[in-house]
């Protein structure tokens, strides 16, 4: 058992500001010498970018479901043997979704931080945070943080319209140099945001006046060792493509394939590098692709190095904007066609609406894997899928799976560490 202290990081909606304040805490506590680890709740590849950098260590995903409850709480030990702070970010609202972050928070114990957007409010910000604390028994609440204040007197307001029995951590004002820019799927990664530790660095300096400078109380966090693995990919060598173009990964992913014996290395697609050396399988992720249609298509040696790798059925696996970058072409929302890589049969357009989001799972030849979907994109092709997923909660049908040759392609994003031999079996050629 390890002991560490705690935060989760909350809020009534999307869009108050909760990976700003996260990641300045997490800037603000390393600052102090502290070592910080993070996580993030739910599906995500964009906020964990920026939380990364705040905190100087991976962000892994917590999610009752996809990575389910054990693997929630061996997560979590093992953070507490190696930090003097834990952060987990929620995901939308605290009570939004199934499971919430609101479940998380009681699963684990981990006292809840509100972050509340205060712009155009004043005594119902003590309603709202009320209305928070209240709404579930079971659920640890340690207080609430003022987001967006616009003057002291604003924030005076504000902190006496709170019950006495909730904490007020504070506030901060809402200001352009803190604020993190956003697009179609969130906010920009951390690589795209040039003034990023800046603006990190701004956050943290705000915080330190608040009460959240101290460490928030210790709690205990338990879970049996790891099992053991069998090396199911030993010895294999699996090149990643990773850029700015191919850069949804969980690092859970990549750390499994590792522990199951393979030897990850990576290459950049949009720099037009080859595979690294003689690689027995590819993954291609998914990302922005559609960012960077026009330089995917002028760099011969990456495509090169690819169609050689696929002619030689040396196994892929691409996901979602991966997927998009074999087909024939990618056409953007003005209707701008752009030829991929051609190894996909198929048509890949960007749609001005959000096309598929949520949880889902697949079965194949190993059982069952759990991921999620979420894409601006449609496609259009003549191959018939191998397997459908399904929609946990509803039983609906979820993404189509197919498989060209010694491909395998899908809009599903999979948490690979749900069913390591199913993961091992895409690389090996043998999964449906």
């Amino acid at each position: 058992m390890a002991s560490c202290p705690a935060l989760f990081v909350s809020a009534p909606a999307s869009g108050q500001g909760k990976t700003t304040i996260t990641a300045g805490l997490a800037r603000l506590h390393r600052r102090l010498g502290r070592r910080v680890r993070v996580f993030k709740t739910g599906p995500d590849f964009i906020d964990p970018t920026i939380l990364a950098r705040a905190s100087g260590a991976p962000v892994y995903s917590l999610d009752l479901w996809m990575v389910g409850e054990a693997g929630c709480r061996t997560l979590l030990a093992e953070a507490a043997g190696d930090a003097d702070l834990i952060l987990v970010e929620g995901v939308m609202g605290l009570y939004d979704g199934t499971p919430s972050s609101a479940d998380l928070a009681a699963a684990f114990g981990i006292p809840v931080l509100a972050v509340i957007t205060a712009k155009s409010m004043a005594q119902t910000f003590g309603a709202v945070a009320f209305g928070l604390a209240q709404f579930r028994p079971g659920v640890p609440f340690y207080g609430v943080l003022a987001n967006r204040v616009g003057s002291a007197y604003h924030a005076q307001l504000l902190r006496d319209a709170l019950p006495p029995a909730l904490r007020w951590c504070g506030h901060i004002a809402g200001a352009d140099d803190i604020e993190l820019p956003d697009r179609h799927l969130g906010l920009h990664q951390a690589a795209e945001i040039g003034d990023l530790d800046a603006r990190l660095d701004r956050v943290a300096d705000a915080l330190a006046g608040t009460g959240l400078a101290a460490l928030p109380p210790a709690l205990d966090f338990d879970a049996p060792p790891r099992a053991a693995l069998p090396r199911l990919l030993d010895g294999k060598r699996i090149a990643v493509a990773r850029d700015a173009a191919f850069s949804f990964i969980y690092p859970a992913n990549l750390a499994l394939l590792e522990t199951l014996g393979a030897r990850v290395e990576c290459f950049s697609p949009l720099a037009d590098e080859p595979l690294p050396g003689d690689a027995d399988a590819l993954y291609l992720p998914g990302g922005y692709p559609e960012l960077h249609a026009a330089a995917l298509a002028r760099n011969a040696r990456s495509a090169e190095a690819i169609r050689a790798h696929v002619a030689a059925h040396k196994p892929v696996v691409a996901e979602c904007g991966g997927m998009l970058y074999l087909l024939d072409a990618l056409v953007d929302q003005d209707g701008e066609r752009t030829p991929m890589l051609g190894l996909l049969p198929g048509v890949g357009a960007m749609q001005k609406r959000l096309a598929a989001l949520g949880m889902q799972q697949v079965e194949g030849r190993h059982g069952v894997l759990t991921g999620h979907t979420f894409h601006y994109s449609k496609i259009t092709t003549p191959l018939e899928p191998v397997a459908t997923a399904t929609r946990p909660q509803r039983g609906a049908d979820g993404e189509a799976v197919y498989v060209h040759g010694s491909i395998v392609a899908t809009y599903m994003h999979g948490y690979w560490p749900s069913n390591p031999a199913f993961a091992a079996g895409m690389f090996g050629g043998h999964a449906f």
